[in-house]
């Protein structure tokens, strides 16, 4: 099948309906879990679900924008995008700290995050390297002390914000990618290795993170102080049965857990949903991942392979974080919950990552090939 044919092909309707359906969920639920504290805070019920719709609005337009693009044009724009990237991170950090980070550039009403489309730019980076570079994934400098270098700018600048979740995510996508590729495995476990002390002096320096990490050893020994967040999130989780008490009858959003429409939305579900309802959340991420593995997997060339599963990974992987977060499973951190959380550059920036899986699934493959 030649390229110009494969551009004739539909999208993957698959993932465009489950990305529709995500994003739909998400402004349901971010209305849900908000009304009430916005009338509080704010005078209006419908500030942040207004908010929210808004960038929906503008985030599937650049999905659509994207998905109509040859993904492969974004290799001669990736200078320009990591150098962009990399001078919002800059400048991020000379803005007005926000809850005692300083994550946010604000630009009048609008607020962006750029450590939120550093993940794509890190995974267009690794993508456009290890397949230029693919001969030379065998050395330990060209197949991983280099990419992990030119990604490790990003994750230092994100990490000066201060954020270890993100950069922690990153890095686990990256050694994923690497995988995929095609770098040696005893290469890749001593990144990793490399990583764990590193990992381990930053939670131990900061003495909030110190207090999470002992939250999450025993969420129910202090209730009243460092664990009442968990605890209250692990309470919501518990108390929804089956089938929840149905939507809008959250009692966690009722001033006992601060902003429970951002990092902490997946409790509100479960409590307001039930069993049910957080199973079906988990089935459409875990039918995410598999439809974009099929996507990289017949992706016409490497590029397309290595972009696909690193877009993929970052998506589902960030879902895994925060609900896993969300339920005691690891420490508390703030990740938000792809497509669900209230937040306009988490939103943009994965359903601008949607957009490229679909621009490859315009050029895929066909089965057995």
């Amino acid at each position: 099948m030649s390229a110009q044919a494969r551009r004739r092909e539909p999208f993957d309707y698959v993932l465009l309906a489950l990305a529709l359906s995500l994003t739909a969920l998400g402004v349901v639920m971010v209305y849900s879990a908000s009304a009430i504290s916005a009338e509080q805070t704010m005078g209006r019920p419908l500030y942040f679900v207004e908010r929210q719709l808004a960038w929906a609005v503008v985030s599937l337009a650049a999905m659509a924008w994207v998905a109509k693009l040859d993904y492969n044009r974004l290799r001669e724009w990736l200078v320009p995008i990591y150098g962009a990237t990399a001078a919002l991170l800059l400048a991020a950090l000379f803005f007005h700290p926000i809850a005692g980070a300083r994550r946010w550039i604000r630009l009048g009403p609008i607020g962006l995050q750029p450590a939120e489309f550093a993940k794509l730019t890190s995974v267009l980076f690794l993508a456009s390297y290890l397949d230029k570079r693919h001969s030379k994934l065998n050395s330990p400098v060209g197949g991983l002390l280099v990419p992990l270098g030119v990604v490790g700018v990003l994750l230092l600048l994100i990490g000066k914000e201060p954020d270890l979740g993100t950069p922690a995510l990153m890095f686990g996508v990256a050694v994923l990618v690497l995988f995929v590729a095609g770098a040696r495995v005893r290469w890749i476990f001593a990144a990793v290795g490399a990583a764990v002390p590193v990992v381990a002096e930053e939670l131990w320096r900061k003495p909030y993170r110190r207090a999470r990490l002992m939250t999450f050893l025993s969420p129910f020994k202090n209730i009243r102080g460092t664990g009442y967040q968990l605890a209250q999130a692990i309470l919501a989780v518990g108390s929804g049965g089956w089938f929840g008490k149905g939507l809008g009858a959250s009692q966690l959003k009722l001033m006992y857990l601060p902003k429970p429409y951002t990092d902490f939305i997946f409790p509100v579900i479960c409590e307001e949903l039930g069993l049910v309802g957080a199973l079906v959340v988990l089935g459409l991420f875990a039918a995410l991942l598999l439809r974009g593995m099929r996507i990289a997997r017949r992706a016409p060339n490497l590029f397309g392979t290595l972009l696909a599963c690193g877009i993929t990974f970052t998506i589902t992987l960030q879902a895994f974080f925060n609900v896993a977060m969300a339920i005691g499973l690891l420490p508390t951190k703030g990740i938000p919950l792809p497509f669900l959380s209230f937040g306009g550059s988490s939103l943009l920036s994965t359903l601008t990552g949607v957009g490229v899986l679909l621009s490859i699934s315009r050029q895929q493959r066909p089965e057995g090939t």
